[in-house]
């Protein structure tokens, strides 16, 4: 599939929006991304778990904190986090991460063929605040702990292979990853106030044991060329952020998702969805709330992304009304989902089946807004293809 810019102007009632000192002239999401009017439909009224859906999805809870999963034995992690789903013979996997420190680390649920839960258990333990991560092209989950001079994590979503951790890729707060197999590197954000964009290109791909640790240089702008610097230590015995003259900073970088030659990521702090164009080496805003004319900003508190076979991103918000938006081809920002009654929480680990038919997330501190009340769902309906 093919993505141009999410948000080259926000153009309502004869007024544009300028990004980066350039204007562009393009279609607006402003007008029609007042919630309901995505390409879903609007939201309904609350089911039974408390999640508004478009008309033809259902909603069901996987797994919740300190419970059993299903029929299983294993008792489900605090503070479910970031996710991914892995194909397993007719089946599929859901991996998650716990962001509690200490004993933070990393589960998995296993699905049949029907969606019926055939097992659960733990995939790494004994490390710190398990935020985000990412998919590997060769079938391994990157958890990532979000706490100064944290580490990557390589784990087997399978649980027969021990994790190991990645020291190469870096040690600062660690955030999410995604992969790109095109130019073979793995794009990593961070998760501060002044932090960067790092890219990692291990010596061999699909062996992350040794490689470069790179930070994106760019101007101060929100848009233009770009280029990539050594990290000269990432031991982080300097701060990992710090040691590149001209790195750009980031407002608290989060979600991360790669597909098609772009690499999306999301920046909490001034709530705005970056693209950056691997093979032209350029950034550019897609979404920014603060240029929203006309009506309230749809998505507010972006946090973790994923997208789906029709190019659709699906940003999941860090309190804001508790949904999960959908970004469009066409430039429609809109809710796909909301979660009612569960405003001391926020929507973590956005991941879709192998088929594409199926949904996951979850709802990491639940009614009770504490850690020990995460909630894991699963959605199932008519996604676009």
């Amino acid at each position: 599939m093919e993505r141009r810019s999410l948000l080259r102007a926000a153009v309502l009632g004869g007024t544009s929006a300028a990004l980066g000192g350039t204007l562009w002239l393009g279609a607006a999401y402003a007008a029609p991304a007042q919630p309901g009017t995505g390409p879903y439909g609007p939201l309904g009224s609350p089911d039974a778990n408390g999640i508004r859906l478009p008309s033809g999805f259902t909603s069901r809870v996987i797994a919740r904190s300190g419970q059993r999963v299903g029929t299983t034995s294993y008792t489900w992690h605090n503070a479910p986090d970031g996710g991914a789903c892995y194909a397993d013979g007719t089946g599929w996997i859901y991996v998650s991460n716990s962001e509690i420190n200490p004993s933070g680390g990393a589960s998995a649920v296993r699905f049949s063929s029907t969606g019926a839960i055939t097992g659960a258990y733990r995939i790494l333990s004994s490390t710190r605040q398990n935020c985000a991560g990412g998919k590997t092209p060769w079938n391994t989950w990157l958890s990532c702990e979000e706490v100064d001079r944290g580490y990557v994590y390589e784990t087997d979503p399978w649980g027969t292979k021990a994790a190991v951790r990645r020291d190469a890729m870096g040690r600062f707060k660690h955030e999410a990853a995604a992969a790109d197999p095109v130019r073979q590197v793995i794009y990593l954000t961070e998760d501060v106030t002044d932090g960067c964009f790092y890219r990692f290109r291990p010596t061999t791909w699909g062996d992350l044991s040794s490689g470069t640790l790179e930070v994106l240089v760019a101007g101060s702008g929100t848009s233009g060329p770009v280029t990539w610097a050594r990290v000269p230590d990432p031991s982080g015995a300097t701060a990992t952020r710090g040691q590149v003259s001209g790195a750009k900073r980031f407002n608290g970088g989060e979600g991360c998702y790669y597909a098609n030659d772009t690499c999306w990521f999301t920046t909490k702090g001034d709530n705005r969805v970056w693209q950056y164009n691997a093979a032209a080496q350029t950034i550019e805003l897609a979404y920014d709330d603060s240029l929203v004319t006309g009506g309230t900003a749809p998505l507010t508190g972006v946090d973790n992304v994923t997208g789906s076979a029709s190019g659709d991103l699906f940003v999941a918000e860090d309190g804001g009304t508790m949904e999960i938006c959908v970004i469009t081809p066409a430039d429609v920002v809109a809710p796909f989902l909301r979660v009612d009654g569960q405003s001391g929480s926020e929507i973590t680990g956005p991941a879709f089946s192998p088929d594409g038919t199926r949904l996951y997330f979850s709802s990491q501190r639940g009614t009770s807004g504490s850690s020990s009340g995460g909630i894991t769902y699963e959605v199932k309906g008519p996604f676009r293809a």
